[in-house]
């Protein structure tokens, strides 16, 4: 009997300490999950969008081109004497080049001078003669056939005159071809022939070239899609074609250097090239140093047009979907995040020129995308405003944007 009690008050213990263990479990779960902090709220950073004034510009390929170019080729038969210029130099105008054999040309002008000599001493006898029969035909002293047979031998004499003159001015200008010189002024380049050739009159093959590199041309291709996409923006209202800089042309040559001197617009083709559908546009550039020459190959930075509420945002800001849908997530009033897609035109510098989806003021998430999704609430730890005023950009390049002043 008091073995069983023994056994019966151990019982009661174990159950004692199993139910206390028990509570004191259930104590202890209970604090934790009173204590456990709420969850924290996504920090991001945000950049307020403001319209901004966008001299729009486009980078255009193109080739240069001399202002004047002259192929000089001989206006007479005959042998080279002498070259009398140094290649790849500069030359003027009306300075001596070639030196053609004169001395047949010589010939041929003192042949003219005499025989215009020997008319004129002629001419003097048969007018005293005409004279002389027009006062004995008064008296009726000499036949009118005479009289009119003197007449024309006057005329006759006159005529003799007047063309060994020509004669004598051929003879004197050919002479003058055999000093063939330069038409223009520039640089002339390699020469074809060399002393002693023979060369003849309004050859194919020229001589030489000279070529006029100040100023010099530009000549770069626009598309005709681009062209009628420019003009609708025009008459949107989406540029403004007539800044006060619209015809100035800026340069990039073949290492990506900028060119020093800015250039003018000159005009626009009027025919459209059936094979790449495009016009030319030509812009004229300084050249006193002489760095263009012609055929290079450069860049054409052509002024557009002035957007006058252009928005941009960073480039970092834009996410795209699965298809390549450009959007942002921009926080409301509300400090909540929202999803909205864009329609972008251009890349300028490091930034996106945004034509539809956002407007003025609304504030685009550029720190902190990766924590937030669309309705969750944000807090916003930093606030960048982007009040550039006056951005020049170039269209379809990474290099940055340049403030006009």
């Amino acid at each position: 009997m008091q073995m069983n009690k023994t056994v019966g008050e151990s019982l009661k213990l174990i159950v004692f300490l199993m139910i206390l263990s028990g509570g004191l479990l259930t104590g202890g779960c209970g604090r934790g999950k009173s204590s456990a902090p709420p969850p924290a709220v996504p920090e991001v950073s945000v950049v307020a969008v403001q319209p901004e004034q966008v001299v729009l510009t486009v980078e255009l390929p193109g080739r240069t081109a001399a202002h004047l170019v002259a192929e000089i080729r001989p206006q007479v038969n005959g042998i080279i004497q002498k070259r009398l210029f140094k290649e790849g130099s500069d030359v003027k105008a009306g300075q001596v080049l070639y030196q053609i054999d004169p001395a047949s040309f010589q010939a041929a002008l003192d042949n003219a001078k005499a025989s215009l000599a020997r008319a004129e001493a002629n001419r003097p006898a048969i007018r005293l003669r005409v004279e002389r029969y027009k006062e004995l035909l008064a008296d009726k002293a000499v036949s009118r056939q005479d009289h009119d047979d003197a007449v024309a031998s006057l005329k006759q004499a006159d005529a003799e005159v007047e063309l060994w003159k020509a004669a004598v001015e051929s003879a004197r200008i050919n002479l003058g071809y055999t000093r063939v010189m330069a038409p223009i002024s520039g640089r002339i380049g390699r020469s074809n022939v060399t002393d002693g050739a023979l060369v003849t009159a309004y050859q194919p093959t020229p001589l030489a070239t000279i070529q006029q590199l100040d100023p010099i041309f530009v000549d770069v291709p626009q598309s005709t899609t681009e062209l009628l996409r420019l003009r609708r923006r025009w008459e949107d209202g989406r540029l403004n074609p007539n800044g006060t800089n619209q015809k100035k042309v800026k340069l990039l040559l073949e290492d990506g250097t900028p060119y020093p001197l800015e250039g003018t617009l000159q005009f626009r083709e009027v025919t459209v090239d059936p094979t790449t559908g495009s016009v030319i546009l030509r812009a004229v550039f300084p050249n006193p140093e002489g760095i263009l020459l012609p055929g290079m190959f450069v860049r054409a930075v052509v002024q557009e047009g002035i957007n006058e509420q252009a928005i941009l945002v960073p480039q970092q800001t834009v996410t795209r979907d699965p298809k390549g849908n450009p959007s942002v997530m921009i926080v409301d009033a509300e400090g909540k995040v929202q999803q909205r897609p864009l329609t972008i035109e251009r890349a300028i510098g490091d930034k996106w020129l945004v034509s539809a989806g956002l407007a003025a003021g609304e504030r685009v998430i550029v720190e902190g995308i990766q924590k937030v999704r669309p309705g969750a609430s944000v807090k916003i730890v930093s606030t960048e405003g982007d009040g550039q005023q006056g951005v020049a950009v170039r269209g379809n390049t990474s290099q940055p944007a340049v403030k006009v002043n």
